[in-house]
């Protein structure tokens, strides 16, 4: 898994790539990003997947601002990203990714 940042020097945005390996994305049919900057929608931000077995998304997240967030394979396995720039323990007991926009 990783991530890859863009700050965008016309808008106030980050543009960050989303990556899960082929080893997990393979038996995978569906990955969606869930975090902060979709209000935790389950359903939304659908990842794309690659003839490699990998997913990928691109999302323009606003600058300056951290975001939590986790993955979503399959509408029920939960996976955080072993690159994410920090963990944050939610209310559940169980660490959500951070991405920081800047």
């Amino acid at each position: 898994m990783s991530l890859k940042k863009q700050l965008l020097k016309s808008k106030p945005v980050c543009k960050v790539t989303f990556r899960i390996p082929s080893e997990l994305g393979q038996n995978a049919e569906s990955v969606n990003i869930v975090g902060d900057f979709n209000n935790w929608n389950e359903s939304t931000d659908a990842m794309k997947k690659l003839k490699s077995g990998e997913f990928t998304a691109t999302l323009e997240l606003e600058k300056g601002k951290s975001y939590q967030f986790r993955y979503l394979l399959n509408g029920n396995d939960w996976q955080n990203d072993p690159e994410a720039d920090g963990y944050v323990t939610n209310e559940f007991g169980i660490e959500n990714c951070v991405v920081n926009a800047f």
